[in-house]
């Protein structure tokens, strides 16, 4: 029983840590992070965005 609560202790750690890490540094590519704008709309004035 006691083993068993500290795999538990321990899953529960990893995952507050892996939410930390998320949270404060970055999202890892695997879980699909911000995704960049492609293109420079509004920047130039031949810009066509708004058709």
């Amino acid at each position: 029983m006691e083993l068993l609560q500290q795999i538990l202790v321990l899953i529960t750690f990893l995952i507050a840590l892996g939410y930390l890490i998320t949270r404060f540094v970055g999202k890892p590519a695997f879980l699909g992070g911000k995704k960049k704008a492609t293109g420079s709309c509004g920047v130039a004035s031949d810009c066509k965005c708004g058709d």
